[in-house]
């Protein structure tokens, strides 16, 4: 699993770079760069969601779906902000639930 990880985070920015070698529009590629970082950024991230296990699949689901939206974008110069922007739906839900609720662990150490 953690190849198949390594090996599209490379062919993603593989096509990126062929993608900027065949047209030599930079903001394009700065765009790309961007949202690849963004999006990286925001799985390394969603590792803080996966107490809420319902919470995590979810979080998987819309970093595979960003994915999906900056190949969208290489492909046809569509620019979804809203689907590569929604992991970030999943980071506030937890942030929230942990406010409302808790972190379940304020008993465990002894106050002095």
């Amino acid at each position: 699993m953690k190849a198949l990880i390594i090996l599209s985070i490379l062919a993603t920015l593989a096509i990126i770079f062929f993608q900027y070698s065949r047209n030599k529009d930079l903001k394009k590629l700065f765009i790309a760069l961007g949202s690849f970082l963004l999006i990286v950024s925001l799985g390394i991230m969603g590792n803080l969601t996966r107490q809420v296990i319902p919470l995590f699949m979810a979080h998987i689901v819309l970093i595979v779906i960003a994915w999906g939206g900056l190949m969208v974008y290489l492909m046809r110069d569509r620019y979804y902000w809203w689907i590569i922007f929604s992991p970030v739906v999943t980071i506030g839900l937890f942030l929230l639930l942990e406010l409302l609720t808790g972190s379940g662990h304020e008993g465990i150490l002894p106050l002095r």
